[in-house]
């Protein structure tokens, strides 16, 4: 049998067995979802019957990369395991293959991960007065938008900027290029800054090009902004360690628990396959961008 069919199987145990509302039976069968989009992505024909305890492992570190918090993590891997519960419960397994697995550890902060509010208090602190807070409006916008890394927003270029259909070229590593979508209102901020306060800069031969400047014309470096963001998130009241990495965790974070696809996801980070030898399989642009539309706070 199927995925499908088993999925239907275990919403019916829950909804009349455990009487669970139906916001708590959707959230148990998007935790299962994901577990067979991540069979997918490896091109595994893999029945929920035969799937091993490392199987279950390779799954959790590969959430882990997409840069979930513990919290999420714990969430889904909770969902897992009642789904095995349930299939031992009708005996259609004899050994639970996420009986061993250990949830990650959660602490009262959790550090690498962002809430939409902290975010927005964030983001509330910037003086767009200033040419400086109008660019670092925009600089977070788009790493939160769109997830780059720190080392990808201080290479962005403004010829790579396709804001008619709403795309970022992004030279990643290994030099390798991908094409992610980026949100209205990172659009819109990066437009003032680079209509209203960079085209007034005296910019340094060679860096006509990018997109964030310091005040001196040259391309904004990597620990300007990590100093940026950490002084915004102490003025935000923010107690967190927080990084530009920190923005990148927060989106593929908020993405997944919309109920985004993992394969989308992946994508917009510009990961590697989950084993090194898969070829990665590109995804519809236009998909892509109805993922962020969709399921992005921002949107």
């Amino acid at each position: 049998m199927s995925w499908e069919t088993y999925i239907k199987q275990y919403r019916s145990y829950l909804k009349l067995e455990r009487s669970l509302a139906d916001n708590s039976i959707d959230a148990y069968l998007h935790d299962i979802t994901k577990l067979r989009q991540f069979f997918e992505i490896k091109n595994l024909t893999l029945s929920p019957l035969k799937v091993s305890q490392n199987d279950l492992i390779n799954f959790v570190e590969f959430v882990n990369e997409l840069g979930m918090s513990p919290y999420s993590q714990a969430r889904i891997l909770s969902g897992i395991k009642s789904f095995y519960k349930f299939l031992i419960y009708e005996e259609l397994i004899e050994k639970d293959p996420s009986e061993l697995l250990e949830s990650p550890k959660i602490g009262r902060k959790l550090p690498d991960t962002l809430e939409f509010h902290e975010i927005e208090r964030i983001l509330a602190e910037i003086d767009l007065s200033t040419e400086a807070g109008a660019r670092n409006r925009a600089m977070l916008e788009t790493l939160y938008s769109s997830g780059l890394r720190v080392s990808e927003l201080i290479e962005l270029k403004i010829s790579n900027i396709y804001d008619d259909v709403g795309f970022l070229r992004i030279i990643g590593k290994g030099n390798k290029e991908r094409l992610v979508p980026v949100g209205k209102a990172a659009l819109k901020y990066i437009k003032i800054y680079k209509d209203q306060v960079r085209i007034h800069q005296d910019i340094k031969k060679g860096q006509e090009d990018y997109l964030f400047l310091n005040l001196r014309g040259s391309r904004i470096s990597r620990v300007s902004v990590f100093t940026i963001i950490k002084d915004l998130a102490l003025k935000a009241g923010v107690v967190k360690n927080i990084s530009p990495h920190t923005f990148r965790h927060s989106f593929a974070t908020h993405l997944i628990e919309g109920g985004a696809d993992l394969r989308a996801v992946q994508e917009m980070l510009g990961h590697e396959s989950i084993t090194t030898t898969e070829i990665y399989t590109h995804l519809d642009r236009d998909y892509l961008k109805q993922v962020i539309n969709e399921f992005h706070p921002r949107s």
